[in-house]
């Protein structure tokens, strides 16, 4: 993950061949980042509602809700990539089998055709 600059030195930075892997750690970094800042605001709001607690107490809450969000954010994105994982295992081992019936039809039309050119030949 570095690139050359013009007087041959190495920096750090994306290459090219970091492109789809790092694309996708930005978009998850930025997508979390509104994840926070969704949680955030519901907790201002709630909190806004409680007026009769003091400032630290409201600041706990606050606190304590934005991070309740973000846990249960996190479980479900952990979930996600889980049944994530699972489906590919899945359709990977569907695609191996559908790939080896596929071989084993066309092998055995191939030997079909084979013995039926050979009978011909035969009979002619």
């Amino acid at each position: 993950m570095s690139e050359r600059n013009t007087e041959g030195d190495t920096r750090p930075g994306p290459t090219r061949e970091d492109g789809p892997g790092l694309v996708n750690q930005v978009e998850g970094y930025l997508l979390w980042q509104a994840r926070v800042a969704e949680a955030e605001d519901r907790a201002r709001a709630f909190v806004a509602a409680l007026d009769w607690l003091t400032a630290t107490q409201q600041t706990e809450v606050e606190k304590r809700y934005t991070a309740d969000c973000l846990a249960r954010a996190r479980g479900d994105l952990e979930r996600i990539a889980r049944r994530i994982t699972g489906l590919r295992q899945e359709y990977e081992e569907r695609y191996r089998l559908l790939r080896a019936r596929c071989l084993a039809a066309s092998v055995a039309c191939t030997a079909l055709a084979l013995v039926a050119a050979v009978l011909l030949r035969c009979l002619t």
